[in-house]
């Protein structure tokens, strides 16, 4: 019986799995689907990528147009997202 009950758990437990996903061209393992832009930029971060938490975040969309994502904004992302982070003065 008991097993049924952790199988429901698992099933319905919406914590998510990893996801890779790129950040300024590196390789960003992220707990996803769903996520912040602060959480992309923290993990970037943690895992070695050099951004500052103040960069402006952008998703490049399978269009070629790119989105801004604020810090607050919720993406969904998977193996196929890429994010570009750069200081919010750069103006290159």
């Amino acid at each position: 019986m008991g097993s049924t009950v952790e199988q429901a758990d698992v099933q319905s437990s919406g914590k998510g799995h990893s996801v890779a996903i790129t950040v300024n061209n590196k390789a960003v393992a992220i707990i996803g689907p769903r996520v912040t832009g602060l959480q992309i930029k923290e993990a970037a971060i943690a895992q070695g990528v050099e951004i500052e938490l103040d960069f402006q975040l952008s998703q490049e969309l399978p269009s070629g147009e790119t989105r801004i994502i604020g810090d607050t904004d919720v993406v969904t992302v998977n193996k196929k997202s890429v994010f570009t982070a750069v200081a919010g003065d750069d103006n290159s």
